[in-house]
């Protein structure tokens, strides 16, 4: 039994569109290997919201939307852009209570909320297990610290979102993965 196991596995994850070599040998835009919470997630769950808001994008196969790297680039541009705007403005509030401007440059999109909150991976942070902290953005106005592995964060962001932990379906809902339309 690992740590995300209470999340529990869909009668059919949806693996289809997953890049799985890519899960398992990828790696984050600093050189280094994807956190090994982050796979066993993906690997249990496949593609899908997450407490009924979140969005954990896997690496998926060309042809696919939402995933890493497409998805989790541009919402990483959004991200860095508002921060930088908000420092030049001198918005320190934006990155209270737990961040700092420093530390914005070392974070890394991999989820996104309905409601426009980011997780983000603190790069440079590994932990011995090769865990990356897991930050969240909220509304792009603050910035909490919630653990030192996506398996310590879930708990939080379940709590947070209202999901029933003894209720797989509002635990995790499979989604269809969409084909990119290359004729536009």
């Amino acid at each position: 039994m690992t740590d995300i196991d209470w999340i529990g596995t869909p009668e059919s994850p949806t693996l289809a569109h997953i890049d799985l070599d890519a899960l398992e040998g990828g790696l984050l835009s600093d050189g280094t290997p994807l956190p090994p919470s982050y796979r066993a997630l993906i690997r249990t769950v496949g593609w899908g919201r997450l407490f009924g808001l979140w969005f954990i994008y896997p690496p998926v196969l060309p042809g696919f939307a939402d995933g890493r790297p497409g998805r989790t680039l541009r919402l990483g541009e959004r991200f860095q852009a508002w921060y930088a705007d908000s420092r030049a403005e001198d918005y320190d509030w934006v990155i209270e209570p737990n961040g700092s401007w420093e530390l914005i440059e070392r974070l890394e999109v991999f989820g996104w909320s309905e409601n426009g909150d980011f997780l983000l991976w603190e790069l440079g942070a590994r932990d011995a297990r090769g865990e990356l902290p897991v930050w969240e953005s909220r509304g792009l106005g603050s910035l909490h610290r919630l653990g030192g592995s996506l398996a310590e964060a879930l708990p939080g962001l379940c709590a947070r979102a209202g999901a029933d932990r003894d209720d797989p379906a509002s635990l995790f809902q499979p989604l269809t993965a969409h084909r990119i339309d290359s004729t536009h």
